[in-house]
């Protein structure tokens, strides 16, 4: 538990009922497959698989967090201490289940801060979506995605009062044969080491 104490530091208290499980003693003492809810809380979703194999529509969802990169999270994990790279995938988890005919992704910078490995899986998730139906727009700096990208508007040639024009649009693979932009130059650059 924590206690907001105005000017100062919020203070950690532990709990002396539970003791920071969350759960009473006389809860705990419930048992499913041999685990009480605070184990079952305590598994990471690499865990949780196996225990709810025979759950499909948990298992279905836990895959989905697999999938998206989020399987070192624990089932009991407060959203609060999600990053906010970690609570977009988890957002997208609930949209990757359903179609997604006529639904707009769009997406602000959601590279920044990541691993290019995250960045790897996030490409793989946002083809999904599109694989489902879905239109997606990125905004980005991001080269990985730039190039993953079906079309490409090229804002600038700077920013605030010295941008906001179409500097170069098209197709990745089109604009890389002839770089006229700061960013189309960049895009080749990035580009020769797939060749």
């Amino acid at each position: 538990m924590t206690l907001d104490i105005q000017f100062l530091p919020d203070m950690q208290q532990t709990c002396p009922t539970c003791h920071g499980e969350r759960y009473n003693s006389a809860i705990q003492q419930v048992k499913w497959h041999g685990m009480s809810i605070v184990d079952v809380l305590n598994l990471d979703i690499n865990e949780a698989l196996p225990v709810f194999k025979k759950a499909p529509k948990i298992e279905r969802e836990l895959k989905l967090l697999k999938e998206v990169g989020l399987d070192y999270l624990h089932l009991g994990e407060s959203t609060p201490t999600l990053s906010g790279g970690e609570a977009q995938r988890l957002k997208l988890v609930t949209h990757l289940s359903h179609k997604q005919d006529d639904t707009l992704f769009v997406f602000d910078e959601p590279t920044i801060g990541l691993h290019p490995l995250d960045v790897k899986v996030l490409v793989t998730v946002m083809q999904k979506l599109l694989d489902q139906g879905a239109t997606i727009l990125t905004i980005t700096h991001d080269l990985n995605l730039i190039v993953n990208s079906d079309y490409i508007l090229d804002l600038g040639p700077h920013g605030g009062k010295a941008g906001g024009r179409i500097v170069a649009e098209g197709m990745p693979r089109e604009l890389v044969k002839h770089p006229d932009s700061l960013t189309t130059r960049y895009l080749a650059d990035y580009w020769k080491q797939f060749e």
